[in-house]
């Protein structure tokens, strides 16, 4: 296997581990998100795949979604956002931008348009600065389809937004009356 779908692939368990099921691996995740990262090498050790300490290193680097991060020291990592499990990322509230944008399918817009956008297992919703990211969202589960939220209008009338680590926007949810659609 080549370098690039060996890292995608233990990017997706990693993210699989840490966001949704640490028992998985028999992690031991603290309430902010934390894992030693022995123990993430040990379980995939239990698992037979081989990660040494410079792959976990490189794919944490080069992740081109900046979907996790290590701790100052070095000794523990933890995904950035995106969690169905319970954590607490310690995230401060933030202003956000005018606008801000959702991707998701077409199969999805009808429902959404009636419902708005939810977090659905997710502790938030998940929205990016730009078109192109959203688009790209989008097209992971299909025909991509845009939503151009108006942040700054939510957030003068009280929502709540943070930004991740990896300058994802978060809030809880976005109400049909918050969002247009642009594609």
């Amino acid at each position: 296997m080549d370098k690039n779908h060996f890292d995608k692939d233990i990017s997706k368990l990693l993210s699989y581990v840490l966001r949704h099921n640490p028992s998985h691996f028999h992690l031991e995740i603290s309430e902010d998100g934390w894992v030693d990262v022995v123990q993430i090498l040990r379980g995939f050790e239990e698992k037979n795949i081989s990660l040494q300490d410079e792959d976990l290193a490189r794919i944490v680097r080069e992740n081109n979604k900046q979907r996790f991060a290590f701790s100052n020291d070095g000794l523990k990592i933890r995904a950035n956002q995106g969690h169905s499990i319970p954590v607490n990322l310690n995230l401060k509230p933030i202003e956000p931008p005018e606008f801000l944008y959702h991707g998701t399918s077409i199969t999805n817009l009808e429902s959404i348009q009636e419902t708005g956008i939810q977090r659905m297992n997710r502790h938030h919703v998940h929205l990016s600065e730009n078109f192109q990211t959203a688009f790209a969202v989008g097209s992971r589960h299909g025909i991509p389809v845009v939503l151009q939220v108006f942040s700054q209008k939510m957030y003068s009338e009280g929502k709540v937004f943070f930004q991740s680590k990896n300058k994802v926007w978060l809030t809880e949810f976005v109400s049909s009356e918050y969002f247009q659609v642009l594609t």
